[in-house]
């Protein structure tokens, strides 16, 4: 039995899905539905059952003795906007410990979802070895949440046996649709060609980047999935590997590209045009990202990430333009 959190959001699901085509059924999916239309992201998807946010820690797997086989905890508030750091820090930071604990007690191999946010500005720079982990200061709440729960796992004398916390960098790809402001840039581009026929991107309040610029390690979301359930089996035959990896390309490109690159999936002329920054995000606004990946590559050598032009076509001709745009399990 597989527990998957924030199994209806957009990197659980996608997890559902890949397990899915792995010929995994007996998936245990734990969420909170709301008022949205995350359940449509589950729609198509095969589990053995579903579990509320608030019952997960009393469902009676926990005191069988055989327990859940592997954990993929990606249920977190992912809004980086978030002002109520008591509910970042119940929903974020307590939950994945939690977790954590109970995946030393019981041994049960866990991947939980961290943050890129946790680098700040990248003043210490984008590398996940563990001695810098301390050192970073996240520009938000969110990023700070997420930097609480890696400091914590890294301080605590039992660990699970196989553990990883990922770093994700700027994700994109199908199921992210029930985001509105968090999509990515590649959905929201998507939608404003297709409904006015340009793309509205943020102007460079630094002279050191022109418009559209500025630079992210876009990552697609297929990838970042095969990377960890990759690295769950890698690491049940190597518990050594376990700890803190980024999830990013290696490669940083601007957003001038992505937005080419959609235009270009698409196959329609390119239309840009730049507007002012809000000025509640100037200060906590990121210019630069990119992972250091050579702790991956190590622990994956044989690893690869699909091109970023290559990814945007996959989403737009294969997702975006679709009718049915919700991944569905084969049967």
């Amino acid at each position: 039995m597989i527990l998957v959190t924030g199994a209806a959001g957009f990197i659980g699901s996608v997890i559902v899905k890949h397990l899915n085509d792995l010929g995994e059924r007996d998936i245990v999916l734990c969420d909170q539905f709301e008022s949205g239309a995350k359940w449509k992201n589950l729609a198509g998807l095969k589990f053995h059952s579903f579990v509320q946010i608030e019952d997960l820690f009393h469902h009676p797997i926990w005191k069988s003795q055989k327990s859940f086989s592997t954990i993929y905890h990606m249920g977190a508030c992912s809004d980086t906007t978030e002002h109520n750091m008591d509910y970042l820090y119940k929903n974020n930071t307590e939950y994945t410990n939690k977790l954590l604990t109970l995946a030393a007690q019981k041994n049960i191999p866990i991947v939980y979802a961290s943050s890129a946010a946790t680098y700040g500005g990248g003043e210490h720079g984008y590398s996940d070895d563990h001695k810098g982990v301390s050192k970073l200061r996240p520009l938000n709440k969110y990023g700070y949440s997420k930097q609480l729960s890696d400091e914590w796992i890294l301080s605590q004398t039992k660990k699970p046996k196989v553990w990883f916390g990922v770093k994700f960098f700027n994700v994109f790809g199908p199921q992210e649709y029930h985001k509105g402001k968090m999509s990515s840039v590649v959905y929201q581009s998507f939608n404003q060609i297709k409904d006015v026929g340009e793309v509205k991107l943020f102007k460079s309040h630094r002279p050191d980047y022109k418009d559209g610029e500025q630079l992210r390690d876009f990552v697609y979301v297929k990838d970042v999935v095969r990377a960890m359930v990759d690295l769950i089996s890698a690491g049940k035959k190597k518990p050594s590997i376990s700890g803190i990896y980024n999830l990013g390309t290696g490669e940083a490109r601007s957003f001038h590209d992505l937005v080419k690159a959609t235009y270009a999936a698409m196959e329609v002329p390119s239309k840009i045009t730049f507007i002012d920054m809000p000025l509640e995000l100037r200060n906590q606004y990121q210019y630069f990202t990119q992972a250091e990946m050579g702790k991956l590559k190590k622990a994956l050598p044989k690893f690869k990430f699909m091109k970023l032009e290559d990814a945007i076509r996959d989403y737009v001709k294969n997702h975006l333009a679709e009718p049915n745009q919700f991944l569905e399990s084969h049967e």
